[in-house]
């Protein structure tokens, strides 16, 4: 197990959490049996195959591969990604579906090509601020081409529209920022400076000013914009302490939308309980925590700011899908890491755990 040997209490957290994702997939994805135009046997295998077998292979190379390479290549990676996500809206290319246009239709299945966005931005940013963190201080060198570099991806997903991985990579790229030794000042600007864009974008985008009010009282439309919210309250609470059993639920059979997408979570803690869904979210914390302890041990900066980016992106994106469930947060639509449905959320999700191995393989001692 040499693709391990970078760290491998990180690797068994992580092999862990997607053999139960897949093992809680399966389990969510049979609720599609009772909906229409539903293929569960072909969800399932390409979640497997796409997600974890070419992940698998993926997190390999990028544990393989030389650190000093995606460091110099980072710039062309990004490039790449930010051509793949452009291609959404080329016709017949793209596909458009409730609305948003966010993935690329590749015959068998399709692609969401935002995913491998966030892996191509942290790379970037991570070898722009390496040799910057001194420079960081001047307004002219640090804070005006950072918010430049966050300007061409916010506008490409805000196009889609995708605003919550918007959001997710506003949020790693600022935490980021400020691991490099942005001065305290700059927090103040891009706060105000994020407010404002929210502002613009709730403006523009109606739904996601309907989502903060069913966010504040999910009651108020229980049978429309507050119905998932209701059913996966619904849902969680009818687990109890043990929950109904693998399998069980019943919540996913024509009560919860996508019950193996955004309200996965709902499903797996009404057959595994408080017990289990507190487990789960224990071993997502551990391993988050176990990145930022690799982040902090890595021989150089570069290093740690890529393993504290991915790591901050897989636990925001788990906080946020399995906080919208229990309505702490609002419903976004982001997939809960490792396990909700999307060959291309878990293959990316793997190359970025590769990538945190490879940090964690030249680490100080």
């Amino acid at each position: 197990m040499r693709f391990a040997s970078g760290d491998k209490m990180f690797f068994m957290l992580m092999l862990g959490l997607v053999l139960a994702g897949l093992a809680i997939f399966s389990s969510a994805a049979l609720g599609l049996l009772a909906r229409e135009s539903s293929s569960v046997s072909k969800d399932i295998l390409l979640q497997a195959g796409l997600g974890f077998g070419l992940g698998f292979l993926a997190l390999l190379s990028a544990r393989a591969i030389p650190l000093a390479w995606f460091r110099r290549a980072a710039p062309y990676l990004y490039g790449a990604t930010i051509l793949l996500t452009a291609l959404v809206f080329v016709p017949g290319v793209g596909l458009n579906a409730g609305g948003a246009t966010r993935w690329i239709n590749v015959g068998f299945t399709t692609v969401q090509p935002a995913e491998f966005l966030k892996i191509g931005f942290v790379l970037l940013l991570a070898s722009w601020l390496a040799p910057r963190a001194r420079q960081l201080g001047n307004p002219r060198k640090g804070l005006i081409p950072f918010g430049i570099l966050l300007a061409l991806p916010s506008a490409l997903l805000l196009a889609q529209p995708n605003t919550s991985t918007m959001l997710l990579i506003l949020a790693t790229g600022a935490v980021m920022y400020f691991a490099a030794g942005a001065p305290w000042r700059d927090f103040g600007i891009l706060t105000v400076g994020i407010i404002v864009a929210l502002g613009l974008v709730i403006a523009a985008r109606p739904y996601v000013l309907e989502r903060i009010k069913t966010y504040v009282d999910p009651s108020a439309n229980s049978l429309s914009s507050g119905y998932q919210i209701q059913q996966s309250l619904i849902a969680i609470g009818s687990g109890g302490l043990f929950g109904r059993g693998f399998g069980q639920s019943v919540e996913k059979f024509n009560y919860l939308p996508e019950p193996d997408g955004d309200s996965i979570f709902a499903v797996f803690a009404e057959e595994a309980g408080f017990l289990g869904a507190t487990i789960l979210v224990a071993v997502f914390l551990a391993l988050a925590a176990r990145g930022i302890v690799i982040a902090g041990r890595s021989h150089d900066l570069f290093g740690g700011l890529v393993a504290l980016g991915f790591s901050f992106i897989i636990i925001l994106q788990a906080f946020v899908n399995i906080g919208a469930m229990l309505g702490i947060v609002p419903l976004t639509g982001l997939p809960l890491p490792f396990i909700s449905h999307g060959g291309t959320a878990l293959l990316a999700s793997l190359i970025m755990c590769g990538l945190i191995l490879n940090v964690a393989a030249h680490r100080r001692a």
